[in-house]
């Protein structure tokens, strides 16, 4: 059969593969398998049950839930195949981006997963006169549940009503309203088409060299983002077995039990693991530390496709006997490809993992693309250390003359929803502006170099808006300028030029005797006085948006320094290379 719409996966997937564990949800420590023949009745009986209800083409019906599950993904079919549209909404969201987005998708439903989730919703609910009922699928005494609705459609007297609504849907319908997280101004409802994700789901399927028989996943990058539901559908097409992971704490344990042979990660994940890793080998001694750090030191310089030659290959295959194996082990012991996106992969671990033989590939796109643009591929050369790989078969990517990548393709949103003007502001021509600079190189790799616009990602996938933050901190008397820096890294943080003069005055009238910028700045009650300063201005932001570390500079910042521009802008790029030896003293580089 061929998959036009998003609610035709499961339908293929009992055509060729009809698994006993579709879905696997963890309950009461037990892993529950869905197989998919209940995955389309349960689907089905949701259609029905919300027809019932009154729900009709167009409708939106929110799904909000703190942890990857079965019974998103039953909903999730239920809603498209009558028709309706899926808006999925991220469950750490402020209690008023819950009430924005509810009200400007209209959601006449809501599904909820838990009484956390659930106690957010209803403190809003007043305040949103389109929601008619919240669903839980937690069972919760004061909530409605989700089985209601079920029980509503075990009567498959309507089934035809269903089957006329999934006929009527064409794949270029809009199938999903998407809010990005914004961290300036609302969240965008970017509308994708089942078209959209169809095309991406099959074309990304390509690039993931997935064994045919008896493959397990573990889920738990969180499906309201476009990069993880995609990898559902794809999953679904391959015949692949999901697994849902308790939470984000329990990755590890749910490894070992699941065993998977894919997941799909961001960088900050990663990060973690290596990190715990380096650690565990630390605590070692004599020759079994020696062996360790040993293997570490021939990981970090792997290249594909045996590169650094025999030599090398023979050091490799005794590190990953007698080390790299081990680390397999602790990550289940049959990890063989990891999906890694969302933000960019530091090539250090690119090149350990693979060293491994956990092969991460990395790929680059954005929600408004569905989302993927090219990834890398360990198969037929198509895997470059530093790239995000080779386009995706039929996208196409123009680089404009400032360098900014755009997307022409299938896979391009079809707008953001209620907004035209925001929509005509990225999508010109008919390609979609990504607002990042790159480049393809001969070979038909793409390589991200810089975001055009300031905002960035940590390797975690959070979004921070460093004008926002440096705002903040310059309200600070003892600060004259500010760079927040962090993309790609752990976590954000800081360069700091202090303002001297006022600084001077405070130092003398506290009895401090320095007197030299470069003294000043390493005295340890001034480090602390700008760690008070920095202390009350993350107050202001959220957890993953605070500066973490700083470091002081000892020279103004001028525009003869080549810091500002004449009208006195950070340039970012140089102030960075001028403090790179501060700026890898804060990431351990």
């Amino acid at each position: 059969m061929d998959i036009t719409r998003l609610f035709d996966f499961p339908y293929y997937q009992l055509e060729k593969f009809n698994l006993s564990d579709a879905l696997v949800t963890k309950k009461n420590g037990e892993w529950v398998a869905t197989s998919t023949q209940e995955y389309i009745n349960k689907a089905n009986a949701i259609s029905r049950g919300l027809l019932r209800l009154g729900v009709k083409k167009n409708d939106k019906i929110a799904i909000i839930s703190l942890n990857n599950r079965t019974e998103w993904n039953i909903c999730d079919i239920g809603i498209l195949q009558i028709a309706a549209q899926n808006v999925p909404i991220y469950p750490t969201i402020s209690e008023e981006d819950y009430a924005y987005v509810l009200n400007h998708s209209e959601s006449i439903y809501c599904f909820v997963s838990c009484t956390e989730v659930r106690d957010k919703v209803m403190a809003i609910k007043d305040q949103v006169p389109s929601l008619k009922e919240v669903y839980s699928f937690d069972e919760l005494s004061d909530c409605k549940n989700w089985s209601e609705i079920l029980d509503l459609g075990a009567d498959d007297s309507n089934q035809d009503e269903v089957e006329t609504l999934k006929n009527s849907v064409s794949t270029k319908d809009l199938a999903t309203l998407i809010y990005t997280s914004g961290t300036t101004g609302r969240p965008k409802g970017v509308m994708l088409s089942h078209e959209n994700i169809v095309s991406n789901s099959l074309a990304s399927a390509h690039r993931l060299p997935i064994p045919k028989d008896n493959v397990k996943a573990l889920s738990f990058l969180p499906v309201c983002h476009i990069y993880e539901r995609m990898l559902m559908y794809l999953y679904q097409y391959k015949g692949v077995s999901i697994y849902f992971a308790e939470s984000i704490e329990t990755i590890s344990d749910n490894l070992k039990e699941v065993k998977p042979i894919v997941m799909t990660a961001v960088p900050r994940l990663l990060e973690k693991v290596y990190d715990k890793i380096i650690a565990k080998g630390a605590d070692l001694s004599g020759i079994k530390k020696a062996l360790f750090f040993w293997a570490v030191e021939i990981g970090l310089k792997y290249e594909p496709y045996g590169e650094n030659g025999w030599w090398y290959e023979k050091k490799l295959g005794l590190a990953r006997k007698i080390i790299f194996s081990k680390w397999k082990e602790g990550l289940g012991g049959n990890l063989k490809l990891i999906a890694s996106g969302s933000a960019a992969l530091q090539p250090r671990l690119a090149r350990i993992f693979n060293a491994a033989e956990m092969g991460i590939m990395e790929g680059y796109g954005l929600t408004e693309t569905s989302p993927v643009i090219s990834v890398n591929d360990m198969r037929d050369g198509g895997f470059r250390i530093g790239t995000v790989g080779k386009l995706l078969p039929g996208v196409e990517v123009k680089i404009a003359e400032d360098g900014e990548i755009l997307v022409k393709g299938p896979n391009v949103m079809m707008g953001y929803y209620k907004d035209q003007a925001k929509t005509d502001e990225v999508i010109k021509n008919g390609y979609f502006h990504t607002g990042d600079i790159g480049h393809i190189d001969a070979d038909g790799f793409l390589k991200i170099t810089d975001r055009k616009k300031e905002m960035f990602k940590t390797s975690g996938g959070k979004y921070v808006a460093p004008q926002l933050l440096e705002n903040r901190f310059k309200q600070s008397r003892f600060i004259e300028q500010l760079m927040v820096i962090g993309e790609g890294e752990k976590m954000p943080a800081a360069l700091i030029q202090p303002n001297f003069e006022f600084l001077a005055d405070w130092a003398a009238k506290k009895g401090i005797k320095e007197t030299t910028p470069e003294a000043l700045i390493a005295n340890e009650r001034v480090q602390a006085r700008f760690q008070q300063e920095v202390n009350e201005a993350n107050e202001s932001f959220a957890k993953w948006e605070k500066v973490k570390v700083f470091r002081l500079t000892k020279d103004a910042w001028t525009v003869e320094g080549g810091h500002l521009t004449p009208t006195m802008k950070l340039k970012r790029k140089i102030i960075k290379e001028i403090y790179k030896d501060l700026y890898n003293d804060i990431y351990g580089h």
